[in-house]
C-alpha cells in the first residue's frame, strides 16, 4: 500500500532530522565525579564512631549528586566527609593514646603497690 505525494500545501518533515539534544543544565556534567572518601569514613568507625556516621552519609551523597548535575552539592559532601573523617581519624587516634597511656599508669601504680605492701603468711 502506498500513500502516494503528500496533499498541497504540506509541510513536510522538519527541516535538519528533527530536535536536537537539549541545552545545559541536563544530566551529569562531563568527567568523573570527585573521589567520595567512602572507604576511609568506613574504617573511621573503628576511630570515632559518632563522627564517622555522618562522614559516611555524605560520602554516599557526591555520587548521586554529581551524576544529577549538582557539582557544586557533590563538591561541598565531598568536603564535608572528609572534615568528618579526618575529625574522627584525629579524635580516635588521641583516646587511644589516652586510653593506653592510663593502662600503663595503672600498671604501674598496681605494681608499686604490691610491692610496698606487707606479705601474708599463713
Amino acid at each position: 500500500m502506498s500513500y502516494g505525494p503528500p496533499p498541497p500545501g504540506h509541510p513536510g518533515p522538519p527541516p535538519g532530522g528533527g530536535y536536537g539534544p537539549p541545552g545545559g543544565g541536563y544530566g551529569a556534567p562531563g568527567g568523573t565525579p570527585p573521589d567520595n572518601g567512602l572507604t576511609w569514613a568506613i574504617v573511621a568507625v573503628f576511630c570515632c564512631w559518632p563522627l564517622a556516621i555522618p562522614a559516611i552519609i555524605n560520602a554516599t551523597k557526591v555520587n548521586d549528586l554529581w551524576n544529577r548535575g549538582d557539582q557544586a552539592g557533590a563538591l561541598h559532601a565531598q568536603a564535608q566527609a572528609k572534615k568528618f573523617t579526618k575529625i574522627a581519624f584525629i579524635l580516635g587516634i588521641i583516646l587511644i593514646v589516652l586510653s593506653v597511656g592510663a593502662n600503663i599508669l595503672l600498671a604501674l601504680l598496681g605494681a608499686s603497690a604490691a610491692a610496698t605492701s606487707p606479705a601474708y603468711t599463713y
